[in-house]
C-alpha cells in the first residue's frame, strides 16, 4: 500500500471512531469536540480527493462557526441527567425504522458506486477541485449571478439590522 492510501485509512479510522465517541459519550461538551475531530477527518479526505476549497471551507463553516454555536448552547442549556424526560417506547421504534430505512439507502448508493468508478478515473488529471480554477469559473463565466448574490446577501443583511433595531 502506499501512503496515499494508508492516509485514506487512517482518516477513516479516525472518521469512524470519532462518529462512534459522538454517539457513545454521555456529555454533550465531548460529543461535540468529537464531531469536531470528524470535520478534521472529512477535511482531511477532501485534501485527499484534491478538493481544497471544500477542505477549508469544511473547517471554518462546520468546525470554526456551527461547533462553536452547538458548544455555547449545549452550554448555555444546562443539561441535567434528573430533568431529562424517559422518551416513550414509539420513539424509540420511530428511530430504529428511520434508522433502518437510512440502512437500506446506504446500501443501495454502495451497489451502485460501481458505476461511479469510470467517473471517479475523470479525477486523475489533477485540476479538479482547485481553488485557482473555482475562482476562474466564478469570476469569469458566472460574475453576474455571484455579484447578484452578493447583493441578495447584502440587503438580507441590512433587513436583518432594520428588524432587530430596537425603536
Amino acid at each position: 500500500m502506499d501512503t496515499i492510501q494508508i492516509l485514506f485509512f487512517s482518516l477513516s479510522a479516525l472518521a469512524i471512531f470519532s462518529a462512534i465517541m459522538v454517539l457513545v459519550s454521555k456529555n454533550p461538551v465531548h460529543s461535540v469536540l468529537w464531531l469536531i475531530a470528524v470535520f478534521f477527518a472529512i477535511s482531511g479526505h477532501y485534501i485527499l480527493l484534491n478538493a481544497q476549497f471544500l477542505a477549508i471551507v469544511n473547517l471554518i463553516v462546520y468546525a470554526g462557526a456551527i461547533m462553536v454555536l452547538f458548544l455555547f448552547v449545549i452550554m448555555l442549556m444546562n443539561l441535567n441527567a434528573e430533568g431529562e424526560p424517559r422518551k416513550n417506547w414509539w420513539m424509540k421504534l420511530a428511530g430504529v425504522v428511520s434508522g433502518g430505512c437510512f440502512l437500506v439507502v446506504l446500501v443501495s448508493l454502495v451497489k451502485q458506486a460501481t458505476e461511479l468508478s469510470g467517473k471517479a478515473a475523470l479525477m486523475k488529471t489533477g485540476d479538479i477541485g482547485l481553488i485557482k480554477n473555482l475562482g476562474k469559473a466564478l469570476f469569469s463565466d458566472f460574475v453576474v449571478p455571484f455579484e447578484i448574490s452578493s447583493v441578495l446577501f447584502l440587503s438580507a443583511m441590512v433587513g436583518a439590522v432594520v428588524i432587530g433595531k430596537k425603536d
